[in-house]
């Protein structure tokens, strides 16, 4: 084991709609849960994601990251070679040794993910067991964890919600009688900010984000905690912090003016927030975020759009897209469909939408194909073959890497999907 660090089907859902959906199972093209990664090192800022995995997982991570030469990342792949997976060597003294190694080298690390893949989980190697054992012996200075970001009947976004549902047993229990709120989900630092000066003004001064910016600043979590999901794809860390005594907020997701007013909202009922109060603190954000939309919506009414399942993001996208700019949504597919989590947004979906959940990827291209529509959201491998055949795309995956949620940035969604159509508006031109 060596490690290397980069340089750079149709029935009836049972929602609130009781909307048909059809269920597809067969070949997926998405990106695995260690793309998840990407954003996480970047957010736990004294976090390190150690892949255990092949040459192709090291490959995935790099390239995906576009870490600049300069740079010295906080992940890296412990790279099984083919005595590892012959069984040659012993996979976990492989793993003490470069733990060891790269803990001895960057003393900066208070806490150290072991992030499994599809090669790892294949020769079964016991990654919980190594992380207990290994947290032995380097606690108190360094926390060690594990969660799996294999590609195996998962989707690029699970990682995260793989990564916060093992953060969530190690969160310390909320003492006090006070409620508190805890917003779920990795955001932007300038959206965290934009959300804690809202709930402030509100009168909602208790509010903690996981993750947090340093392992040693995450929340606490008891009964009095009541949180509110900031990302569609965390069924299970919703489950680990209800397992906690913790409650959820039901409320849409914050994409959108719509999106955004209603999740506020959820959290300022769960808190007593007069109504009156509410519309005077969020009224000004909300009118110079429909004022930015205006200019979107004049361009992208009207517009079809096809949105293959990749990131659990696109049914809030498409009740966003279709309510707030006027486009029409010809399918709208996603992974999965966690109906009590999507309830809220399903109901504000229009009442003919064509719902997919699953993939049968060949079904979808040629469904695809024969409705020519204006913008198809897709992940990167479907990406560039759609565009050699004359349809305008839009990659998925810039979706979870960039800001989107909240007021100040609705009209930055807007645009990630006017902006391909500018593009190929030119192009024709």
């Amino acid at each position: 084991m060596t490690v290397h660090v980069p340089s750079c089907a149709v029935s009836a859902a049972h929602d609130s709609a009781a909307r048909p959906v059809r269920r597809e199972s067969g070949q997926r093209e998405v990106f695995c849960g260690l793309t998840g990664i990407v954003w996480l090192h970047r957010k736990i800022q004294d976090a390190f994601f150690l892949v255990v995995g092949s040459r192709t997982c090291a490959h995935l991570i790099q390239s995906a990251a576009g870490v600049m030469i300069f740079a010295e990342p906080r992940f890296a792949t412990a790279i099984m070679e083919e005595k590892d997976l012959a069984g040659l060597t012993d996979a976990n003294d492989e793993l003490d040794r470069i733990v060891t190694q790269l803990l001895a080298r960057r003393p900066e690390i208070k806490l150290l993910f072991l992030v499994g893949s599809c090669p790892s989980e294949v020769i079964k190697l016991d990654l919980s067991r190594a992380a207990l054992r290994l947290s032995q012996r380097f606690s108190p200075e360094v926390r060690i964890l594990n969660y799996s970001g294999s590609g195996i009947e998962t989707t690029f976004t699970q990682g995260e919600d793989a990564c916060l549902a093992a953060l969530v047993p190690t969160l310390p229990t909320s003492q006090t009688s006070e409620d508190a709120l805890l917003i779920v989900g990795a955001l932007a630092d300038v959206v965290e900010d934009q959300f804690v000066r809202m709930f402030v003004a509100l009168g909602i001064e208790r509010v903690s984000f996981l993750p947090a910016r340093l392992s040693t600043a995450m929340p606490k979590v008891g009964p009095t905690t009541k949180f509110l999901l900031a990302q569609p794809f965390l069924a299970d860390t919703a489950r680990a912090l209800q397992d906690r005594g913790a409650t959820r907020i039901v409320a849409p997701f914050p994409l959108g003016v719509e999106g955004t007013t209603q999740w506020l909202w959820g959290a300022a009922q769960a808190f007593g927030i007069d109504r009156v109060v509410f519309d005077r603190v969020t009224q000004p954000s909300r009118a110079r975020a429909e004022r930015a939309l205006a200019r979107y919506r004049a361009e992208l009414a009207g517009r079809r759009i096809f949105l293959f399942p990749d990131s659990q993001l696109e049914i809030p996208l498409a009740r966003f897209l279709a309510r707030e700019l006027g486009m029409q949504l010809v399918e709208v597919g996603t992974p999965y469909l966690h109906r009590e989590h999507m309830a809220p947004e399903l109901a504000l979906l229009p009442a003919d939408v064509a719902l997919t959940e699953g993939q049968d990827v060949d079904l979808q291209l040629e469904r695809c194909r024969a409705a020519r529509p204006d913008i198809v959201v897709c992940g990167l491998g479907l990406a560039n073959p759609l565009e050699a055949e004359g349809l305008t795309t839009k990659w998925s995956i810039e979706l979870v890497f960039t800001p989107i949620q909240g007021f100040e940035q609705a009209a930055d969604l807007a645009e990630l999907f006017a902006r391909p159509l500018f593009r190929r508006s030119r192009l024709v031109a």
